[in-house]
C-alpha cells in the first residue's frame, strides 16, 4: 500500500501510538505475489528498532502475519524486537476481496490492551485500509491543531471513556475532550432506538432545538438516515452546503445556531448504535487528518456509550427492583410519624441492601426496622426483598425483637455463607411508652428529647446476621410523647473521609440544631401535616449535610426519622377479672360503662358479644389472672389477658356440636382479631372501626 497523503498517514500512527500507550506503530503492505508483508510506515520511539520486521514471511509467527493469517485482531505477548515492549497487537486492513495489510503496534503498559482501545485500533485500520487511498485532503480550516496536540487529547479521551460508567459520563468526556481540539463549540450525543434518535448529551445548543430534534423518525431526517445508513461520516462545511446537501431538512437546519458539523456515526458490536455530532458556530474545512481523528475517536466512543447503555439499563433495573422492595409510602399511625429517605449510591456498577419499613401493630403498638444487605448487586437487593419479606411475617405474629432476630439469623445463614446483614428491629408500645429494640451489627437509634436533648441509646450491638449466634440482646428505652428517633444505615454516617463515629455525632449536632431552631413547630402543638413538613424539612437537611457530594457517594444510604405520640391515659382503660364465671358479666358492666363515658354507645351490643366470648374461653378453657383492656384510638381495641399460652384456633363445628363457634363469632364482629404471646401468658385482641364523629384527634 502507498498511501497518497503520508503526512496524513503519520498522523494516523501516532494516535495509535498514544492510544496504546505504546512505543511504536507500523503499517505493512501485503505482497499477495512473493506472501509477505513490507512495512510501508512506521512512527514512535521505537520506530527505527523495526528495521528486523521490515520483511515478515507467511510462515513467521509475529503478530502482524499472525492477524492476516486469522483476519482477525491478535495480541502477542513478549518483548520480541527486545525494545522494552510487553507484547504486539496487530489488526488486518481490510480490502475488497479479503486482507490488503495490517497495522500494528508495540506496546508498553503491562497485558492486553482493553475493549475500548481494541476498538480505536479496529477503527484506525478500517480508514487505514480504505479512507486513506482517496485523494488529498483540503487545506487545514479554522480551530486546526498540530498532531501533537491531538494525539495528547487523544490519550486524555481514551482515558476518560475508560473510566466512564454512565451515558452521562461518556457525553461529558466527548465534550471535553473533543470540542477543543477543534474549537468546537457545539455537540449532540444521540443513541438509536426503535427507529428514532434520542439525545443523551449535548453542549451548545438551546433547549428550544434539542427538543425539536428528540425522538425525530430516522426517515425523517436525511442527514441523519444518510450516516446511519452508509456509516460514513458527513462533514458539512458551511450552513450553505447542509442546505444544499439535504434541502428536505431546510426548516430544521434552520433552527440551529451552527454553521458547520461532523457527523459522525457510532459504531459497536458491527452496527450503528447511534450519532455523535460535533458543530461550530463558524463555517470551516476538515483536513483529512481532522477527519481521520474524528473518525478515530468516534470508534472510541461508539464502544463507550455501548458498554455505558448496558450500564444504564442495567442499574436502572436494579434501582426499579429495589424501589419496589422499599415501601411506597410510610403510614401516618396513631403512635409514629414517620419520614425516610432512601439514597442510592451516586456511582459503581450495581445496587445495595438498605431497606426500611414501619409495620403497624395491634393495640396502636409500631414496629420500625432499617437494614442493610452487606455488598453490592442484584443478589443483594433480592436479598433485601426477601429480608423485608421476612420481617413483616415475622411482626404479624407479633413476637419480640430479640426472638424475632433469631429467626431472621437463620434465614440469612441459609442464603449464603458469605451472606451478612445488619438490621435493626424496634417496637414502640404507646400506652407504656417504651422502645424495645435489637441491634444486629448496625448503628443505634438517636433519641431527640421534646426538651431538645440529643443523645445515642447506648446500646452494644449483636455482631450482623448471618455471623451472630442467638440469643441477641434486647434493649428498652422510655420515651416521652413528641420525641423523636433518628434510625439509619452507615452509608449516612461514614464515608472516605470519616468514621462512623464521628458521622454519628455529626448527626447528633444537626438533630440538635434542628430541635432548637426558632421556626420549628412543638412536636405536641403541630398538627400531622405540620408535623410531616417539619421531619421532611428535617430529613432533606439532614441528608445535604451529611451527603453534600451524591456522586462521590460508594455506598447506600437508608435514613428513617420518627415522632412518637404516647397514647393519652383518657383514651386507655384496664380492669382486672375474676377466674370464675362471674368474670363475663363484670366484664360486659365494665364495657358497657366506659363505651358511654366515650360516647361509644353505637358498639356497646357487638362489644359486650366479644368481650363475653373471650373472657368465657379463657374461664372454660385458660389460667389467670384475667386481664380486661380496652384502647380507644382510630379504632376501638379490646384486649383479653391470660396466664395460658394455649393457641385460639377457629374450629369447623357440625350441626350437632354444642361449642366450637365462639371464634367465628368473634371473627365476624370485628374488622380483625388476633393473639401475641407474652412472657408469662396471651393476649387476645379485637379492633372495631368508630363511627367518625368520635374519633379522637
Amino acid at each position: 500500500m502507498q498511501p497518497r497523503d503520508a503526512e496524513t498517514l503519520s498522523v494516523a500512527l501516532q494516535q495509535v501510538t498514544t492510544c496504546l500507550g505504546g512505543l511504536g506503530a507500523a503499517v505493512y503492505r501485503l505482497d499477495p505475489g512473493a506472501h509477505r508483508l513490507v512495512l510501508v510506515a512506521a512512527d514512535g520511539p521505537a520506530s527505527g528498532d523495526m528495521q528486523p520486521w521490515a520483511e515478515l514471511g507467511g510462515d513467521e509467527k509475529e503478530a502482524p502475519v499472525l492477524a492476516l493469517r486469522r483476519g482477525a485482531y491478535t495480541w502477542v505477548s513478549g518483548d520480541r524486537l527486545g525494545v522494552g515492549a510487553a507484547g504486539t497487537v496487530a489488526m488486518p486492513l481490510g480490502g475488497t476481496d479479503g486482507p490488503i495489510g495490517v497495522l500494528s503496534g508495540l506496546v508498553a503498559g503491562p497485558g492486553e490492551p482493553g475493549e475500548v482501545r481494541r476498538s480505536f485500533l479496529r477503527t484506525v485500520a478500517q480508514w487505514v485500509g480504505t479512507g486513506l487511498m482517496g485523494p488529498p485532503g483540503t487545506p487545514p480550516g479554522p480551530g486546526s491543531v498540530s498532531a501533537a496536540a491531538r494525539s495528547a487529547q487523544m490519550s486524555e479521551l481514551t482515558v476518560a471513556l475508560a473510566e466512564a460508567i454512565t451515558t452521562q459520563d461518556v457525553a461529558r468526556a466527548v465534550a471535553d475532550y473533543i470540542q477543543a481540539p477543534f474549537g468546537a463549540d457545539g455537540l449532540v450525543l444521540e443513541v438509536l432506538e426503535a427507529g428514532r434518535l434520542h439525545v443523551v448529551g449535548s453542549a451548545g445548543y438551546p433547549p428550544e432545538f434539542l427538543r425539536v430534534v428528540e425522538g425525530i423518525p430516522l426517515e425523517a431526517n436525511e442527514t441523519v438516515h444518510d450516516v446511519v445508513s452508509t456509516r460514513t461520516p458527513r462533514f458539512i462545511e458551511s450552513r450553505a452546503e447542509i442546505y444544499r446537501r439535504y434541502p428536505a431538512l431546510r426548516a430544521v437546519n434552520e433552527l440551529s445556531p451552527k454553521e458547520a458539523w461532523a457527523f459522525l456515526p457510532l459504531l459497536a458490536s458491527g452496527r450503528v448504535i447511534g450519532l455523535c455530532v460535533v458543530s461550530f458556530s463558524r463555517p470551516r474545512s476538515f483536513d483529512e487528518g481532522a477527519r481521520i481523528w474524528l473518525m478515530a475517536l468516534s470508534g472510541l466512543v461508539g464502544q463507550a456509550l455501548e458498554r455505558a447503555r448496558l450500564y444504564d439499563m442495567e442499574h436502572a433495573r436494579a434501582q426499579q427492583l429495589q424501589r419496589g422492595l422499599l415501601p411506597k409510602a410510610l403510614p401516618c399511625l396513631p403512635a409514629v410519624c414517620a419520614v425516610a429517605r432512601y439514597l442510592p449510591a451516586g456511582r459503581g456498577e450495581e445496587v445495595g441492601g438498605d431497606w426500611y419499613d414501619v409495620i403497624p401493630l395491634p393495640a396502636d403498638r409500631v414496629a420500625l426496622v432499617i437494614g442493610d444487605v452487606m455488598g453490592h448487586g442484584i443478589t443483594e437487593a433480592a436479598t433485601m426483598g426477601r429480608l423485608r419479606t421476612a420481617v413483616r411475617t415475622l411482626a404479624d405474629l407479633d413476637i419480640p425483637p430479640d426472638e424475632l432476630f433469631s429467626r431472621l439469623n437463620d434465614l440469612v445463614s441459609e442464603v449464603s455463607e458469605d451472606t451478612y446483614a445488619t438490621c435493626l428491629y424496634a417496637v414502640f408500645d404507646p400506652v407504656a411508652a417504651t422502645f424495645s429494640y435489637s441491634l444486629a451489627g448496625h448503628p443505634p437509634p438517636i433519641v431527640v428529647r421534646p426538651d431538645g436533648t440529643v443523645h445515642t441509646a447506648d446500646a452494644t450491638p449483636d455482631p450482623p446476621l448471618g455471623a451472630a449466634k442467638p440469643p441477641f440482646g434486647l434493649h428498652r428505652l422510655r420515651l416521652s410523647d413528641g420525641s423523636m428517633l433518628a434510625l439509619c444505615t452507615d452509608g449516612l454516617v461514614e464515608s472516605a473521609t470519616r468514621d462512623v463515629d464521628q458521622g454519628m455525632a455529626q448527626l447528633r449536632r444537626i438533630l440538635a440544631e434542628a430541635a432548637t431552631a426558632a421556626h420549628a413547630p412543638h412536636p405536641t402543638a403541630a398538627g400531622e401535616d405540620d408535623d410531616i413538613r417539619h421531619l421532611e424539612h428535617l430529613c432533606d437537611r439532614v441528608v445535604s449535610a451529611l451527603l453534600p457530594d451524591r456522586e462521590q457517594m460508594n455506598d447506600d444510604a437508608g435514613l428513617l426519622i420518627v415522632r412518637v405520640r404516647c397514647t393519652a391515659p383518657r383514651d386507655v382503660i384496664s380492669w382486672n377479672l375474676p377466674v370464675d364465671p362471674r368474670a363475663a358479666g363484670q366484664a360486659r358492666d365494665h364495657i358497657r360503662k366506659q363505651l358511654r363515658n366515650w360516647d361509644l354507645d353505637d358498639l356497646v351490643l357487638t362489644t359486650e358479644l366479644l368481650v363475653s366470648e373471650l373472657v368465657g374461653n379463657v374461664v372454660r378453657h385458660a389460667t389467670g389472672p384475667v386481664h380486661l383492656r380496652l384502647l380507644r384510638s382510630r379504632a376501638l381495641t379490646c384486649e383479653v389477658y391470660d396466664g395460658s399460652l394455649t393457641t385460639p384456633r377457629i374450629r369447623h363445628p357440625t350441626h350437632t356440636d354444642e361449642g366450637g363457634r365462639g371464634l367465628q363469632l368473634v371473627a365476624a364482629l370485628s374488622r380483625r382479631w388476633g393473639a401475641r404471646y407474652l412472657q408469662d401468658g396471651k393476649c387476645i385482641w379485637t379492633e372495631q372501626d368508630l363511627p367518625e364523629r368520635t374519633a379522637p384527634v
